[in-house]
């Protein structure tokens, strides 16, 4: 490099002055090749030019049989001293435009076209060969030039063939040459350099393959950062803002993740880390914050929409992502890894991590399973596996202080409760917090304080429903108040509330969560015959504690196919985790019998599926209610697991009566010859049978009448009673004789 070079406020004046300009005298370079073929090949063209490129005549095939092996006749044809000087000129350009690269580099200008070479390795003729094929979207005038020295017009694009002649002054070198158009080239392999087949000549000579400049790579020299195409729908790209100091982590985990990150970074070791956790245990936080911390970006990956691809699509995305971390100059975060860890999905796991040998340095994988590589998986890579552990409520209550200043909120706010019953993560407690404030204003536009039911709907919102799909979700209708039951079942759901609602105090406060690793959610069976009212106390909980029920029919669940059932608890549960739901089992006799003596594998498959709910459950931090019409069929072991057991007694005459008396709403006309007293005590049915009876009257007397009245009220009973196949006694026939419609 000339040391004597020329300044202008401190940077050599031979510097360039941006990114483009480099290129462009780059391409100056090219032209210097491209103007000797051209002249060379004029001096060759024989025939009528006005049919150049569109016939052959008897003179093209005379000279093509005369033609050495492996050159166009313009190559190898003699015009001294000119190919000598050429190639003068070709080396003096090259060694000034290192020059001025140099001195654009030291003056801490970033040329584009030389970070490209250095981030994939590329050497002189790999970067002729990319500039040969860039040049056509830099101008169009390439594409002529390009035909003319095919001698066809429809040729825009360069050859394999035309490009090695360009390069390649001898047939020697051609062919060392072509291996840079195979596909373990790194100009094919990262995709900067796309081979295009015409349709109508399948299976061409790999000569005769066109040549193309990837759009993505284009891009990023023209200085336009947007995403590779094909990747748009399931990467984007984050500048992460958060400080390490932030995340929710303890602090000597924080220091020794930092500490790995920052050793592998100053070695120049390409690092891979593996974060293990549920979803909301703050690992993307994590990634984000170290991200921050180091200056880099991030380019989050959608795993799971990533699956949905074809075999050969996965994988050609797989390596785009690659690319583009290298592109981007940051890092990757691969969301549900653990998805590629399934037998069937084997090769796309091995697609990805050898991928990875071309990303960038620092690699985030992200899973729920534990998993840790081969030793051949991810070679030239330091590895550790994080293990997150799921946001305490401790945790959650300083994040909620932290997002909903004392001043924004009601004074009955109570965030512990919030804290206690939701269990999201600091980024998903920012967002509920925003959608509370806006809730607010909604309500009262100029001074709108954040209310309880604010808050709780904020976080249903921000909760995953993706539970939905395998339960049914059910809207909560009653309260406390509405429910009649004899007074000690009452005080067990008082209990249940009080529990759910202080769990902050006990786990956390008082240190209760240090001395449980399983159970520190609320298991409660509800045990009674039907229309005792088991799901409407489920409802009742619910709504007093403002979350979602999810009604889970395990009659649906079980499945005959071995491992199945256990397959679909697995994913109830783990979709439970992030919905911050109830779950309400019904039908729970039809799993949870008592397990049978060992006959034969079914039989011991069955015990194996009740010991994994079980198990599930006791993993399960927060509410799930099991319903059965027979306590009895339960296993012993399963119900000492539980919290709270709740028998629901089939209703005597007293609170019969008060059933009778809350079936119908207030609105309702109910006629003053309906005596309570007299139904409680001849219609000895369930609450959700009277409840039928009830509705059934109603439409009964908006067809007659417009009021309730006992004639109403006895057509339903009976219509009731013969849907159940029950007869009547003999006190009931007597009341039923008094129906004037029979």
């Amino acid at each position: 490099m000339n040391e004597e070079l020329e300044m202008e406020d401190g940077v050599p004046a031979s510097a360039f002055d941006n990114s483009l300009g480099h290129l462009l005298a780059e391409l100056e370079r090219i032209d210097l090749l491209i103007q000797q073929a051209v002249r060379r090949a004029r001096a060759v063209h024989v025939g009528d030019p006005q049919f150049a490129g569109l016939c052959l005549t008897e003179q093209e095939v005379n000279s093509l049989l005369t033609q050495p092996c492996g050159l166009p006749h313009w190559a190898n044809l003699a015009l001294a001293p000119e190919p000598d000087s050429v190639r003068e000129a070709v080396a003096q350009a090259r060694t000034t435009l290192a020059q001025r690269r140099n001195a654009s580099l030291a003056a801490g200008r970033r040329l584009r076209f030389a970070e490209l070479a250095r981030i994939f390795g590329l050497d002189d003729l790999d970067q002729d060969i990319l500039l040969i094929c860039l040049a056509p979207e830099m101008d169009l005038r390439y594409e002529k030039l390009y035909a003319y020295l095919q001698d066809d017009v429809t040729k825009k694009r360069p050859s394999v063939d035309l490009v090695l002649n360009l390069l390649c002054p001898t047939f020697a070198e051609k062919m060392q040459a072509r291996s840079r158009f195979l596909p373990h080239s790194i100009l094919i392999q990262q995709q900067l350099v796309q081979l295009l087949v015409d349709p109508s000549q399948p299976e061409p000579p790999l000569l005769r393959k066109g040549c193309k400049g990837d759009e993505r790579i284009i891009n990023f020299l023209l200085e336009h950062e947007t995403v590779a195409e094909p990747l748009q729908s399931f990467v984007t790209y984050k500048q992460p803002a958060t400080g390490w100091d932030q995340v929710p982590l303890p602090t000597d985990l924080k220091q020794r993740v930092s500490a790995f990150i920052r050793s592998g970074l100053s070695a120049r070791q390409k690092t891979a880390l593996y974060f293990q956790g549920a979803a909301g245990s703050g690992r993307f936080a994590a990634a984000a914050a170290l991200c921050s911390e180091i200056g880099c970006g991030l380019l989050v990956v959608d795993g799971r929409h990533l699956l949905e691809h074809t075999e050969g699509e996965f994988l050609t995305r797989a390596r785009l992502i690659a690319r583009e971390s290298f592109l981007k100059q940051a890092a990757i975060y691969w969301q549900d890894f653990d998805r590629l860890l399934k037998e069937d999905k084997a090769g796309a796991c091995t697609a990805v991590l050898r991928s990875l040998e071309y990303s960038s340095p620092l690699v985030f994988l992200a899973g729920q399973l534990a998993w840790e590589p081969d030793a051949d998986q991810l070679p030239g890579r330091m590895f550790i596996r994080i293990e997150f552990p799921a946001t305490k409520a401790a945790d959650r209550l300083a994040a909620w202080e932290q997002a909903l200043a004392r001043q924004q909120r009601a004074s009955d706010v109570d965030l512990g409760a919030v804290s206690t019953r939701f269990r999201l993560n600091p980024g998903t407690i920012a967002a509920a917090t925003r959608t509370a404030v806006n809730l607010a204003r909604l309500r009262e536009p100029d001074h709108g304080l954040v209310s309880m039911n604010d808050l709780f709907a904020a976080c249903r919102v921000q909760s995953n429903h993706k539970l939905a799909g395998l339960a049914q979700k059910i809207e909560p209708k009653y309260r406390l108040e509405d429910i009649v039951l004899p007074p000690d079942p009452l005080q067990q759901l008082r209990e249940i509330l009080a529990q759910a609602r202080l769990g902050q105090v006990v786990l956390g406060d008082w240190g209760f969560e240090r001395k449980l690793s399983l159970g520190k959610g609320l298991n409660v069976l509800f045990s009674g015959p039907p229309g005792t009212g088991k799901t409407m106390a489920a409802e009742v909980i619910a709504s007093e504690l403002g979350l979602e029920l999810y009604k889970i029919d395990l009659s649906q669940v079980v499945s005959k196919y071995i491992g199945e059932t256990e397959k679909n608890l697995d994913r109830i549960f783990r979709e439970a985790h992030g919905s911050n739901a109830i779950l309400f089992f019904d039908e729970a006799d039809s799993l949870f019998g008592k397990r049978s003596e060992v006959k034969d594998a079914h039989d011991r498959y069955a015990n194996i599926e009740t010991g994994y709910l079980l198990q599930k459950m006791e993993e399960y931090e927060g509410i799930a209610i099991l319903a059965t019409n027979f306590r009895d069929n339960l296993d012993e072991a399963f119900v000492r697991r539980l919290h709270v057991i709740i028998e629901f007694p089939f209703p005597d005459e007293e609170y019969r009566r008060r059933l009778w008396q809350v079936a119908f709403p207030s609105e309702a006309p109910v006629g003053e010859d309906v005596d309570f007293g007299l139904l409680a005590r001849e219609i000895r049915l369930a609450g959700g049978n009277i409840k039928n009876i009830a509705l059934s009257a109603a439409f009964y007397a908006a067809n007659n009448g417009r009021v309730i009245r006992m004639p109403h009220l006895i057509r339903a009973a009976r219509r009731e009673h013969q849907k159940l196949g029950r007869t009547w006694s003999e006190g009931e026939i007597h009341f039923g004789a008094a129906d004037p419609s029979s």
